[in-house]
C-alpha cells in the first residue's frame, strides 16, 4: 500500500501536569474521548489530517502532529528537545485550578526560548514571559480550558477571556474532554480549532517569514506517513 505523503506541521500541547492535555489531544485527533488517560512521560504524539481552507478552491490536506508534552517538573530539563520545530502552540489549563492558568505564562516562555526554565525558576513568577518576545515570533496560539463540567453553573456563565489569550491575540475554548460533542463538526469549538490549524499552516507554508521561524527548523523536509504508522498511532 502506498504511503501517504502530505506536508505536516507540529503543534505542541503544553500545560501543567494533570490538566487534561492527553485527553484533549485524543479528542482533537480522534474525535472521541479518552476515558482512561495515562500520565505522559516525555512526550506522546498523535496525528490528524486537517483540511486547510476547507470548502474553498485552496483546500488542501495536511498532517497536524499534536505533541502532548509531559508536564512533570522531573522532566523539565529535557523538554526542550521536543520544541524543535514548533509551528503552533496549544496552552492548556484546568478551569478549576487558577494556578494552572497563571503558569501558562511560564509554559509559553519555555517554548519560545527552547530552554528548560520552567523547572529551574519560580513557578509563581510571571516575569519570564515577555509579550514582546511573543510578538516577534507570531507563532499561532490557542488557549484551552478543560474540566468545564466541574464548574458550577454560575462560574460557567461568568467565564471571561483569559489574560494570556488577550495578550497573545489567541482564540480560546473551554470544554469537557469527556464529551465528543464539544468538538463536533460545526460547533463553535470545532470552528476555532479549524481556524487555529489554518493559521498554523498559513504561517508555516505561505507567510513571508515562513523560512525564518524563530522556533524550529526552517528547512524541515516532509516525511511520508505509511498506513502502518497511522495505525500504530491510533492503537490504544
Amino acid at each position: 500500500m502506498a504511503s501517504v505523503d502530505l506536508e505536516k506541521v507540529r503543534v505542541v500541547v503544553v500545560g501543567d501536569s494533570g490538566v487534561g492535555k492527553s485527553s484533549l489531544v485524543t479528542l482533537i485527533c480522534r474525535g472521541q474521548p479518552n476515558l482512561y488517560p495515562s500520565w505522559t512521560i516525555g512526550a506522546a504524539v498523535d496525528v490528524k489530517i486537517h483540511e486547510y481552507k476547507e470548502g474553498t478552491p485552496a483546500q488542501k490536506s495536511y498532517f497536524v502532529e499534536c505533541w502532548d508534552i509531559g508536564g512533570s517538573v522531573n522532566h523539565a530539563n529535557s523538554r526542550h528537545i521536543f520544541y524543535n520545530p514548533v509551528n503552533g502552540i496549544i496552552l492548556v489549563h484546568d478551569l478549576t485550578n487558577r494556578k494552572s492558568h497563571s503558569n501558562l505564562r511560564l509554559w509559553l516562555s519555555e517554548v519560545l526560548s527552547r530552554e528548560s526554565t520552567y523547572g529551574t525558576r519560580s513557578r509563581t513568577s510571571t516575569s519570564e514571559y515577555d509579550p514582546e518576545q511573543f510578538a516577534g515570533t507570531r507563532i499561532p496560539v490557542l488557549v484551552v480550558g478543560t474540566k468545564h463540567d466541574q464548574l458550577d453553573s454560575t462560574r460557567q456563565t461568568k467565564l471571561q477571556t483569559s489574560v494570556i489569550a488577550e495578550e497573545c491575540g489567541a482564540d480560546e475554548i473551554n470544554l469537557d474532554c469527556t464529551l465528543a460533542r464539544h468538538v463536533a463538526p460545526g460547533s463553535t469549538n470545532a470552528v476555532k480549532l479549524s481556524r487555529f490549524f489554518d493559521k498554523v499552516i498559513e504561517r508555516r507554508f505561505f507567510s513571508r517569514d515562513s523560512s525564518q521561524q524563530p522556533v524550529g527548523s526552517p528547512t524541515e523536509k516532509r516525511r511520508p506517513f505509511t498506513p502502518q504508522f497511522m495505525k500504530n498511532l491510533h492503537t490504544d
